[in-house]
């Protein structure tokens, strides 16, 4: 009787193991999903990327666990534009932000967002920060694209003041201790196109901390479904109505000592505070367990400013490109890009392919399981994340296009490893320039390779919409 027992659960045993064997493994669960968007952010700024006088440990600690994306791009030369590419899946060619008040300011209401969609798949929705997209007049702007919690900043303007008289929560005004000078009271009504801009006298509530703590309050009070944040970060930009004073900062004293100017020392400050938070946001992850179900991305709208005293070139912010916030080149439109997932992105990797902030909407709709939307300008890259070589790093499904008409009107085009640049557009000398080797864009192949000049001009009119 033993003999038989014992035989009996040997066969049970075998038929078990192979049983899972010939099982497919379970799928994982649908990870959540956060983008930590800093504002004029450049290439150069953080240590990951080359800095070499700033220090950022906690995004240096986050690529090392993560992936570095080198050729990442933003969705337009500032920041309206690249936000609503980013949400739209639309490149800037064809999104309703497009950087001028000739043009619609705002996302439609019946604009399909990342948002949206993800809020469709189950996934709780929150914008916390800058919103950016224009300056909508309705204060709920942000629930109407997909998002079922904001507070920060509706429009771009109020954005860069960090002592505001109020923010915005989910529609409504909610009033701070802070108080603008008497010369700015002119934009203190929330519902003004400039709503909200000026520069405060009575500095008592810090409204990036407000931020802060609203995203840790979110993630803690989600953590048990799928969620989506969009942490909008207002640091590093300037509050040009300060003039040379316009870096806010909470504190700079650690950089007192330092022989620098003093806009420098208040910039270096709010790098700190960045680096900081977004360190906050990994360790809550970690505390909470659900870091392994994770994504977060770290990237910025676009790239460095000279405003509010500091100059990009101080701390080397565009690293080696050409360009700053505003233009056309890499170093206003190329930025850092960092992708944390422990156990599925494999630690201290790096991907040199082309990809930018609309590719945002058809990567989230990947890992939700959710159906991307037809006719959109947007590459999952999942598949990079998970650390799978790519065929051809030059290739893309959709095209890398840019538009700008702020100042002196221009276009640009990834195709392949060549950049193609038209200013003013449609009608502009055409500049082409070989990124595989020259990232700097110092030496203009349109003249020795008139082919691809004129293939690159074909490609730029298919781009630029039929009305301009």
């Amino acid at each position: 009787m033993q003999l038989y027992r014992s035989v009996f659960f040997v066969a049970v045993g075998f038929c078990l193991l192979a049983a899972q064997a010939g099982a497919q493994p379970a799928p994982s669960p649908r990870p959540n999903i956060i983008v930590i968007l800093a504002d004029d952010l450049g290439h150069g700024d953080l240590g990951c990327f080359g800095q070499k006088m700033l220090k950022t440990p906690a995004l240096d600690a986050m690529a090392g666990e993560g992936i570095r994306f080198t050729q990442f791009y933003a969705g337009g030369p500032i920041g309206a534009t690249s936000r609503c590419v980013m949400l739209a899946g639309l490149h800037g060619g064809r999104v309703a932000t497009r950087g001028t008040p000739a043009k619609p300011s705002t996302l439609p209401r019946d604009q399909a967002t990342v948002a949206a969609l993800l809020k469709a798949a189950g996934y709780a929705t929150a914008c916390i920060g800058k919103w950016g997209v224009g300056a909508p007049e309705n204060l709920a702007h942000p629930k109407d694209a997909g998002f079922d919690h904001f507070f920060g900043y509706i429009n771009r303007w109020h954005a860069e003041n960090a002592y505001p008289e109020f923010l915005i929560r989910n529609g409504q005004v909610e009033r701070l201790r802070n108080e603008a000078g008497p010369a700015s009271k002119q934009w203190q009504d929330p519902k003004s196109p400039q709503g909200g801009r000026g520069v405060a006298i009575k500095k008592l509530e810090y409204a990036p901390n407000l931020l802060m703590d609203d995203a840790m309050r979110f993630i803690r009070d989600q953590q048990k479904r799928p969620f989506f944040l969009l942490l909008s970060m207002t640091a590093p930009h300037a509050n040009t109505d300060a003039g040379d004073d316009g870096i806010e900062v909470d504190d700079a004293s650690e950089f007192a000592s330092k022989d620098w100017p003093a806009a420098e020392k208040k910039f270096a400050a709010t790098i700190r505070n960045l680096d900081r938070d977004a360190g906050r946001i990994l360790a809550l992850l970690k505390e909470l367990g659900i870091d392994k179900n994770t994504l977060v991305i770290f990237t910025s709208d676009n790239g460095p400013h000279n405003d509010g005293g500091h100059k990009a070139d101080f701390f080397d912010s565009n690293g080696k490109h050409r360009g700053v916030k505003g233009e056309i080149f890499e170093g206003s439109i190329r930025v850092p890009m960092i992708a944390w997932w422990p156990g599925v992105i494999p630690p201290a990797s790096e991907n040199d392919r082309q990809w930018y902030l609309g590719d945002l909407l058809a990567t989230a709709a990947e890992l939700a399981g959710a159906k991307t939307p037809a006719g959109l300008d947007s590459d999952s890259f999942v598949l990079a994340l998970r650390g799978q070589p790519s065929e051809d790093k030059w290739k893309r499904k959709s095209p890398l296009y840019w538009q700008h008409y702020e100042g002196k009107t221009a276009q640009a085009l990834r195709f392949g490893k060549w950049k193609a640049i038209r200013s003013p557009i449609g009608t502009g000398p055409v500049e082409l320039y070989d990124m595989s080797n020259d990232p700097e864009e110092k030496r203009d192949y349109s003249m020795r390779r008139p082919d691809l000049t004129k293939h690159a001009t074909n490609l730029l009119n298919k781009q630029q919409p039929a009305q301009e």
